[in-house]
């Protein structure tokens, strides 16, 4: 099956080469993706992992399957940018979401998620580093539900957060001294005063 996959770098190319082992054609696009260029591609699905734009209706409503993103939030809570850090700030539900994509940040239908427990020891990095190999393993798990569309669609609840980029200054100051190595505590810290 031919899977346009949307996002790049050492996570996501991870589980683009476990797709591949199981037989799929996978096409990797880091950039912004045009419809032209979608048409062109004719995935039968569109796999998002850490995708930095927007998509275009056109472009979500295309491949047969649907579009799909696989996100490090236990949805509704932290859709868009940096959730894994909005969820110790806010002490929110932490944990993975694969979701299918509408025309919002986030909020389309869950198709399968998990929570994901931490210790005050773990940091902004290994926090981050879990989020991810848990959200792959529940991909791997799911992946021939998935492609064969064979897969209960879950409304999201309307309680939720969301955030963006240019939210990040909240939080920038918690990381200057040591960076995505800050221990949870330190953030736990913050979000209590």
């Amino acid at each position: 099956m031919k899977i346009l996959f949307l996002g790049a770098g050492d996570l996501q190319n991870k589980l683009i080469r476990w797709l591949e082992k199981q037989g799929e054609e996978v096409v990797a696009v880091e950039e912004k993706i045009n419809f032209s260029q979608v048409k062109k591609i004719s995935p039968k699905i569109i796999i998002s992992y850490n995708y930095k734009h927007i998509l275009a209706k056109e472009i979500i409503e295309y491949p047969k399957l649907g579009t799909i993103n696989l996100h490090i939030s236990y949805l509704p809570w932290n859709r868009g940018a940096d959730p894994n850090i909005w969820s110790h700030l806010e002490n929110t539900p932490k944990g993975v979401t694969i979701h299918c994509i509408d025309e919002n940040i986030d909020s389309g239908d869950i198709i399968v998620q998990e929570k994901v427990e931490f210790e005050e020891d773990d940091t902004l990095r290994s926090s981050y580093l879990r989020l991810h190999e848990t959200l792959q393993t529940l991909f791997k798990v799911n992946w021939r539900r998935i492609k064969r569309g064979k897969y209960k669609r879950v409304k999201q609840p309307s309680k939720e957060t969301i955030h963006y980029k240019r939210d990040r200054y909240n939080f920038e100051h918690l990381i200057r001294e040591r960076g995505w190595d800050t221990p949870l505590r330190d953030i736990k810290k913050v979000s209590e005063q």
